[in-house]
């Protein structure tokens, strides 16, 4: 086991390998620090009532398995690439930490996502174990109350609707004889959770590349950052019985701690598939659930900071994906209700292309945007069938790279508040802008490479 020094009470591990065996134990578990992790029976509605309710901090091993599966089920309605895109059409100049859960919020068909997230902001001082101020601990605890009120039986389905949990409930009530405030502090917590690591992973890659994204995009900027600079720098592990760990040897309500950033795994070389992932979710039994919705907001977060960047990048990884196309094999490839084939892709990719844009100077001057009255994605034409060629394909980058110098040129040229506060009635200029990109991916990622399994990336 490498630890900094193993004669200290919380030895620090050091290496992958070891942080790993650390994290995967199942009788290490993380630390309920502060004075809520001895409160017996605290009052329902309470930060040491929260603390005690969730997943997280939960060492019995069934409990933590039931209350994780609920946190599992409210998370599996939320489409990290809904989320991508809703936040990437954010408006410019919110704390990031208030965006991040009012997003989540609103996915989740909660009340006033808006006081959701400044009670989860309020929530966050305290959540983790830091000592508050008398002041401080009541603002906290009304704050739960706040939330449990809102999150035991959402005001409207979640969008899209959740599917069932694992336990065979819908995610919202309880089935151990409680009304569902269990299940509600899942909801709060992974809120909590989510609000400070997700601004801080947005914090750190705007540090790490100040003059904008990096070739390849918020996904290779996240990616590095996750391994170099986490916003989570520590893990904390308490042993809930003797156990020998790697090479050391832990005695009951002993601290493990792991150092994230030192314990990182070697970044994976040049063309070879994804490596072991950083520490900066976790891993093992207690590890975050949220990962790709927290990297999806971060991700969208990063893209909406600069919204040219966003359509010309989408145009890039759409031509990209359709250099392959030249080996299409002829059949046409079916995802969601809907048949893709390479020329019906690069069709929908124009339409969307020209479509918005018109609808975006059509508001610019004053003018009712004129719908597109074209039957879209349900059609397939015998053109869609024909086979894509090195010719078909010189003309779609021709096409496609000046449609998007032409966004990229627009968007541009107007403000913040252009973008934010748009004229006209529809989605603000920026959501716009995300909306296309969102697009773009989702058709290319529907005929995907040929050989590979295809999927959307984007959403309609």
């Amino acid at each position: 086991m490498t630890i900094s020094d193993p004669s200290v009470r919380s030895p620090r591990v050091t290496a992958y390998a070891d942080a790993r065996a650390v994290l995967d134990h199942p009788l290490l578990v993380p630390e309920p620090a502060g004075a809520a992790a001895g409160a017996a029976d605290p009052p329902v509605g309470s930060l040491a009532w929260l603390r005690a309710s969730v997943a997280r901090f939960t060492g019995d091993p069934q409990a933590h398995a039931r209350r994780r599966a609920r946190a599992e089920a409210g998370l599996a309605g939320l489409d990290p690439r809904d989320l991508r895109q809703a936040a990437a059409g954010s408006p410019v100049g919110a704390d990031d930490r208030h965006t991040v859960v009012r997003l989540l919020a609103e996915e989740l068909g909660l009340p006033d996502p808006d006081a959701v997230a400044e009670a989860v902001v309020t929530v966050c001082a305290g959540y983790f174990g830091e000592e508050l101020d008398p002041a401080r601990a009541q603002a906290a605890d009304e704050a739960v109350a706040s939330l449990l009120a809102r999150t035991t039986r959402p005001a409207r389905p979640a969008r899209p609707a959740r599917p069932a949990g694992k336990d065979g409930t819908d995610g919202t009530d309880g089935t151990d004889g409680t009304d569902g405030t269990e299940a509600a502090a899942q909801r709060i917590g992974l809120l909590v959770q989510a609000c400070d690591a997700t601004a801080r992973l947005v914090e750190h890659a705007r540090r790490a590349a100040p003059n904008g994204l990096p070739p390849g995009g918020a996904d290779v900027l996240l990616a590095e950052v996750l391994r170099q600079d986490p916003p989570v720098t520590v893990l904390r592990r308490r042993t809930l019985a003797d156990a020998r760990v790697g090479g050391l040897d832990l005695r009951a309500g002993e601290v493990v701690l792991v150092d994230v950033a030192a314990a990182a795994p070697d970044a994976p070389a040049d063309g070879a598939p994804d490596g072991p992932a950083p520490l900066a979710f976790g891993a093992g039994p207690h590890r975050c659930p949220g990962r790709a919705q927290a990297v999806a907001l971060a991700a969208g977060l990063l893209e909406r900071d600069d919204p040219a960047a966003q359509v010309t990048g989408a145009v890039a990884r759409a031509l990209d994906l359709a250099a392959t196309w030249t080996a299409w094999d002829g059949r046409p490839l079916a995802v969601d209700d809907r048949v893709h084939t390479p020329h019906k892709a690069i069709r929908r990719i124009a339409d969307h292309l020209v479509d918005h844009l018109a609808e975006l100077e059509a508001r610019l001057a004053g003018r009712e945007p004129q719908p597109d009255h074209w039957h879209a994605s349900a059609t397939t034409t015998p053109a869609d069938l024909a086979p894509f060629t090195a010719e078909d394909l010189d003309e779609a980058r021709s096409r496609l790279v000046r449609l998007g110098h032409v966004w990229a040129d627009r968007l541009g040229s107007l403000s913040d508040a252009q973008l934010d506060r748009s004229p006209g009635r529809g989605w603000s200029f920026r959501l716009l802008a995300a909306h296309v990109a969102g697009s773009l991916d989702y058709y290319a990622g529907a005929v995907g490479r040929p050989g590979a399994a295809a999927g959307p990336e984007g959403r309609e």
